[in-house]
């Protein structure tokens, strides 16, 4: 699939198999956001994969939702607030962006493996800090990872015309 493709078919699964990602599927997604680009090549990011029934369990204490708990696995998408370029001009840190880019080259990554993925970052703050204490790093997002339900919700793609985010001067 190219990039227009992968974009369309990519969406926010909210139901799993029980069947376990590949190795080599995980792999692969995982190289894809070694290889994201991040504001001066600072790589400000941490991804904890979460696998064990034991840390499974932990994390669904961040966020219970019966739909988070068919997922064969989490990856942890994590900030290193030391690490991220600041703008001289106004002192914006751009960790946030850095890890948002690898964190979709993941998503897209597991699309073109045909696995599903959702962003989810509704979760309990204090629960992660809890589980992933750090003054360094910073929890940004969990991303389910693992073969689409055949009966998951899928709503149509709705999106803006390009009229409405496209401007040219």
């Amino acid at each position: 699939m190219n990039i227009l493709e992968l974009s369309e078919k990519r969406f926010s699964a909210r139901k799993y198999t029980a069947e376990p990602v590949a190795q080599s599927d995980l792999d692969y997604i995982m190289e894809c956001v070694r290889l994201a680009p991040s504001a001066v090549n600072k790589q400000p990011w941490k991804f904890v994969i979460v696998r064990s029934e034991e840390a499974k369990q932990k994390l669904w204490r961040a966020y219970d939702r019966e739909w988070f708990r068919t997922a064969p696995l989490y990856i942890v998408c994590m900030k290193n607030n030391n690490v991220c370029w600041t703008r001289s001009y106004d002192d914006k840190k751009h960790g946030d962006v850095d890890v948002a880019i690898a964190t979709e080259h993941l998503c897209l990554a597991a699309t073109e493996r045909g696995l599903g993925t959702c962003w989810v970052c509704n979760y309990d703050t204090s629960v992660m800090n809890e589980l992933f204490p750090s003054d360094e790093f910073e929890t940004m997002a969990i991303i389910p990872l693992g073969h689409v339900a055949a009966d998951c919700p899928h709503a149509e793609k709705k999106r803006k015309p390009m009229a409405e985010i496209v401007e040219e001067i």
